[in-house]
This record gives structure tokens, C-alpha cells and sequence, in this order.
């Protein structure tokens, strides 16, 4: 399915606006020391900022993991965006799963905080590849 490219516009940004949410979401859920859900936000922020990448991109799925793989051979092994953010959204995705459903997994404040710092950079360079592309 071809998306017209004023709706692929709309939908880029809608993604993009879900991420920049998710960002003040996770701040807020820091506050309070909601750990396990900030890492779920923190995740799902970057997932909505891939999304973006996709649409632009012609790639759509509904599946994590598949989205994820398309991002680092696609971009990540190609040189096209530093291989230090597939190792962001990996490790986001594998917390993100614990989290949700593993049982009795606490996350340290200051592993949240980083993994926080690094879905802003994450987003952000997201961004900074669809505006210069």
C-alpha cells in the first residue's frame, strides 16, 4: 500500500509527536520512581520514533522485533546512523520484555536515568535522519 506523501507527512509527524510525549511521560514516571513503567515508555519511545523511520521509509509491520532487525540492517549495518543506537533499541526491547513480563525485576534509578539520557538521544538522531533526508 502506497501512503500519499501529505499522509505520510501526517503520520510521520503523529509518530514523532508520540515520541517527543513519551519522553515528558518518562520524566514524569522517574519522579515518582515508577521504574518498571519508565522503562516500558523509554522503550516506547524509541519504537514510535522507528515507526516514523518506517513510514518514511516504505516499511511497515506491526512486529517489535521485525521493525528492530529492518532498523539495524537497514540503517545500523550500513553505516548510515552509528551502530551505538542498535544498541540502544536493543537494549531497550530486552528490558522493556523483562519488565513486562518477567516477575520480581527491579530496575536501579540510575540504569533508568541512562537508558532516559539515551532515548532522547535515540529519538533525536531519529529525527535528525528524517530532516536531513
Amino acid at each position: 500500500m502506497t501512503i500519499e506523501s501529505s499522509d505520510k507527512r501526517e503520520l510521520i509527524k503523529y509518530r514523532l509527536d508520540q515520541a517527543d510525549e513519551t519522553i515528558e511521560d518518562v520524566r514524569i514516571l522517574i519522579e515518582n520512581n515508577r521504574m518498571r513503567a519508565s522503562i516500558n515508555r523509554i522503550y516506547y519511545g524509541m519504537f514510535y520514533s522507528l515507526l516514523a523511520l518506517g513510514i518514511k521509509n516504505e516499511f511497515e509491520t506491526s512486529k517489535h522485533a521485525q521493525l528492530i532487525g529492518w532498523f539495524n540492517k537497514s540503517f545500523i549495518n550500513k553505516g548510515l546512523i552509528d551502530t551505538k543506537y542498535g544498541k540502544i533499541i536493543n537494549k531497550a526491547f530486552n528490558r522493556r520484555t523483562k519488565g513486562d513480563y518477567d516477575i520480581n525485576i527491579d530496575f536501579e534509578k540510575d540504569n533508568v536515568i541512562e537508558m532516559y539520557n539515551e532515548m532522547q538521544d535515540f529519538i533525536s538522531k531519529i529525527k535528525n535522519y528524517l530532516d536531513a533526508d
